[in-house]
């Protein structure tokens, strides 16, 4: 029986995954495209790391732009072992899918007697979580679903035993050392983990936690500080929230708890249905007139999914491509799904006795479809958005400046495909410009002054940028090229990327060398004379 559910679940899911790879090949001239330029980044700097043996987003110097450097790693081996190639991220997902299809498998058939509920509960647990669309990214969060699920699969399997096997305590701990690495934001749920065993007086595998959790973080953060004299990744620096002990509490406060959470309605599309579900749960248990430390003890998963979905909110935030998320609501279903077995067992979605939960069931299945839909949308567009964009601006300059200095905010692929030198006012591939964006700050004339001295003094020669990214700051000394724009924008930042001159001796050539380009025919290519 478990054999058979695990067939069909994968078969069902893979399929899915295949038809939509199939859509999205036929928007792109049959090139296969990630969704986000993100999935280029990891492997411009597994490629340099494997072929030049550089950790940066070019050959030339070091770079701290991967959010995984396990991920970025695996990557870099594939490509020291057979060869670059694009496909990798996307290889490496597929097999990572396969794998949490086989974990998720197996743990819910100890609480499913009947192959329907375990089918159902795993295709739950995987479009709960859009991970059709995560696997088609080509990005590390597949990775970190993965580990997530065999880190709850063995935290069960311990407790079960009362703490006391020692294999199921091993492959629990041994994940734990892992997620750090895979996504910083790991460190939320490592937290929450050793916080909730704290509160039933488990002191040991609360430290325990804490060290396999933090110390292979804190061995990267010293290498990474050393290297830039920064802890973490440019990419965590620029794009999370940080508390700086320097003042204007009030403001960072507000920022965290209302901008980031109450006040931010992704955080009510993501979570408020999972907490919901776990206050009701929680709230049952308490009515039954339980004990503080057994329904702590029984809901255990439940809260520290719940503390990590807030503190992700709070710190680390959302994308719309569902991603951040991933791990945390694939853990709610693991959490959840076994409390809900009635449910799952007769596929009711209003339970009789209690209308609350039956509720949450109906629209947690209508927030999936809205998520799906959107998902639909982002497959079937984004990766032709990447391809007519990205893509495109990445073969221009491997084909005229390869070699060349280049300004850019998008990194990935134009760093993948080619070997430029880059500049990246976005502070992802440049250290240098990390100060002007910490905290979404708007650039300002220092900003302008400093891009202006610091490219004339290194002799930069093209600019390839969102022109509305410098808010009016573009340096007087650029001159505007071309903009390239396209239709039916999706998930790019923008519709159009203007190309600039820096260099006042390649200004005709560049000119030149858009109008012979043999662009995208969906790329409407603007020239100024």
């Amino acid at each position: 029986m478990s054999r058979i559910s695990f067939l069909i679940s994968l078969l069902i899911f893979f399929a899915i995954c295949a038809a939509y790879i199939l859509m999205m090949l036929s928007k792109t001239e049959n090139y296969y495209t990630y969704i986000i330029d993100d999935a280029y980044i990891h492997l411009a700097i597994a490629k340099n790391f494997a072929l030049h043996d550089v950790w940066g987003m070019t050959p030339y110097k070091f770079s701290s732009s991967s959010s995984s450097p396990i991920f970025t790693f695996i990557l870099s081996v594939f490509i020291s072992v057979f060869g670059n190639n694009e496909l990798y991220p996307l290889f490496f997902n597929i097999l990572c899918g396969f794998l949490i299809i086989v974990f998720l498998n197996k743990y819910y058939a100890r609480f499913f007697s009947r192959r329907k509920s375990i089918i159902f509960a795993n295709l739950f647990t995987l479009f709960f979580a859009v991970l059709h669309l995560q696997i088609l990214l080509g990005m590390e969060h597949v990775l970190q679903v993965f580990i997530i699920v065999v880190n709850i699969f063995y935290f069960y399997q311990w407790s079960q035993s009362e703490f006391k096997n020692k294999i199921s305590a091993f492959w629990f701990y041994f994940t734990i050392a892992f997620l750090g690495l895979i996504r910083f934001e790991s460190m939320f749920y490592f937290v929450s983990f050793a916080f909730v065993f704290l509160l039933i007086k488990k002191i040991k595998p609360a430290i325990f936690i804490l060290l396999f959790g933090f110390v292979p973080i804190l061995i990267f953060g010293y290498f990474n500080y050393g290297q830039t004299g920064y802890f973490f990744p440019n990419s965590v620096i620029v794009k999370g929230t940080q508390f700086s002990f320097s003042g204007d509490y009030f403001r960072q406060l507000y920022r965290i708890l209302f901008q980031n959470m109450f006040l931010n309605i992704t955080f009510y599309k993501v979570g408020i249905f999972p907490l919901l579900m776990a206050i009701i749960l929680i709230h049952r248990d308490y009515k039954n007139k339980k004990k503080i430390k057994e329904i702590v003890s029984e809901n255990f998963l439940i809260l520290v999914l719940g503390l990590t979905l807030i503190l992700q909110s709070m710190f680390g935030g959302f994308k719309g491509t569902f991603r951040y998320e991933a791990y945390i609501l694939t853990g709610f279903s693991m959490a959840i799904i076994p409390k809900l077995k009635s449910f799952f067992a007769s596929f009711s979605l209003m339970p009789k006795k209690e209308k609350m939960v039956g509720f949450i069931i109906v629209f947690t299945f209508l927030l999936m479809i809205y998520k799906f839909g959107f998902a639909h949308l982002m497959i079937t567009k984004s990766s032709a958005n990447i391809y007519e964009q990205q893509i495109q601006s990445a073969k221009f300059l491997k084909k005229y400046y390869n070699t060349s200095k280049v300004v850019a905010n998008d990194i990935g692929a134009i760093c993948y495909f080619s070997d430029i030198h880059l500049m990246d006012i976005a502070g992802l591939g440049s250290v240098e410009m990390i100060p002007f964006n910490l905290n979404k700050k708007k650039f300002d004339d220092d900003f302008e002054n400093y891009l202006t001295q610091y490219c004339a003094k290194n002799k930069y020669e093209l600019a390839v940028v969102y022109e509305e990214w410098l808010g009016g700051h573009v340096p007087k000394n650029w001159k505007k090229v071309a903009i390239l724009k396209i239709n039916n924008k999706m998930n790019v930042a923008i519709d159009h990327v203007t190309i600039y001159s820096i260099d006042p001796k390649i200004h005709g050539e560049l000119k030149q060398n858009v109008k012979k380009f043999d662009w995208n025919k969906n790329v409407e290519v603007r020239i100024f004379e």
